[in-house]
């Protein structure tokens, strides 16, 4: 980019205002970038911080339209936006990273499923439906049903045991996948810049919430054979060359008993399964997104120290002004980095933070990781 991206007269557009942008707004600023937000929510995470803060739709064309005239680059923190408008804006020259046609394949899961079958990138078996007829009339058990498009932090993900849980499922255009047999879900966050640089971090190894089918830990490194890794890197890395894209990628992958890795879904933006590169990693994920999308060096994507990732989620059945109960015990034990979003009011399995956890190896850190989890509850006071 032949800008001087530290310029205040250089304005780039970040659509969303969530925590993700929050966490980017704070790399941001140590390099004078300045990052003018777009959200719904007068009291989303990034209304306080960014250089300036637009209240309005994401999905509305001519709200996103009117937001981006102004701005010499626009990107995201979520998927849900308005296409068409994004569309307009790069064809007058405004550059748009992931690129609106990106966006477009990764927002509806039957595209990407089928950018996966069409570009020979391993994944589980699929079928396409429209409605529950179709559900009911091809469903065998067990099988994962997922919407198209809108789900988001666990929502539009059911999976299916029986008859009856299936006539409680979606009544929407949605996937059917095989449930795949794995032995562990992984992550890779790769990144590439406009010259065509990619640089992938090691792969992390996620634990999910039954309940809220959210990351309830995440481990860096995984526990994994270097041969995996490799594999995983690579796989990451391909899959951001054939999208083409701008920006940064988490691939989110199965790993099956046979060592062979699926790849599960994609996320064109900064993640949740690398929140741990703040604390663990040369270059954190959020900075890298900003190098990315600037056509910057990428940076090193080694890790320094192992650590794990907790989710901090509103305890079920709290909803009202946040408290975090526990969080001044959880500062006594060292190697412990509370990231709280800012987000006033708590919800039930609504994400309010999370703390990142170091040590000198990955068993220490999981030891430590399972008493910060007992220790820190958001509830409501």
């Amino acid at each position: 980019m032949s800008l001087n991206w530290y310029s205040e007269d250089i304005r780039i557009g970040i659509l969303g205002g969530g925590q993700l942008g929050r966490m980017l707004l704070q790399e941001a600023i140590d390099l004078n970038i300045h990052l003018h937000c777009l959200d719904p929510d007068k009291y989303a995470p990034c209304a306080s911080i960014a250089h300036s803060f637009t209240v309005g739709s994401l999905t509305d064309y001519e709200t996103v339209l009117e937001f981006g005239k102004d701005k010499h680059l626009i990107s995201v923190e979520i998927e849900n936006v308005n296409i068409e408008a994004l569309e307009t804006l790069e064809n007058t020259g405004i550059k748009v990273f992931p690129q609106p046609h990106v966006l477009r394949s990764i927002k509806d899961k039957g595209l990407q499923k089928n950018f996966y079958k069409e570009n020979n990138i391993p994944t589980s078996a699929f079928t396409l439906i429209e409605n529950k007829a179709e559900l009911l009339e091809k469903v065998h058990y067990p099988i994962v049903h997922k919407l198209r498009t809108g789900g988001y932090d666990g929502r539009g993900v059911n999976v299916l045991n029986n008859a009856e849980e299936a006539q409680n499922s979606f009544d929407a255009p949605s996937i059917l996948e095989e449930k795949v047999a794995f032995v562990k879900e992984l992550s890779v966050i790769v990144a590439r810049n406009e010259s065509g640089q990619t640089k992938a971090f090691p792969a992390v190894e996620c634990e999910f919430n039954p309940e809220a089918n959210l990351v309830e830990f995440l481990f860096a490194p995984a526990e994994i054979s270097s041969e995996i890794e490799k594999k995983a890197e690579a796989l990451a890395i391909s899959v951001i060359e054939k999208l083409g894209m701008v920006g940064i990628l988490a691939v989110e992958l199965f790993l099956c008993a046979d060592g062979t890795l699926l790849v599960n879904e994609i996320a064109p933006r900064p993640h949740n399964s690398g929140h741990h590169t703040i604390e663990c990693n040369v270059t954190s994920q959020f900075a890298q997104h900003l190098r990315a999308i600037l056509n910057l060096p990428l940076g090193s994507t080694e890790i320094m120290q192992a650590g794990a990732m907790i989710n901090l989620l509103g305890e079920k059945g709290f909803e009202g002004k946040a408290h975090y109960d526990g969080l001044e015990k959880a500062l006594e034990i060292p190697g412990v980095y509370p990231h709280i979003y800012g987000k006033e009011i708590t919800k039930s399995f609504r994400k309010m933070g999370h703390v990142t956890i170091v040590d000198i190896n990955i068993e220490l850190v999981k030891s430590k990781a399972k008493k910060v989890q007992r220790l820190i509850k958001v509830i409501s006071k």
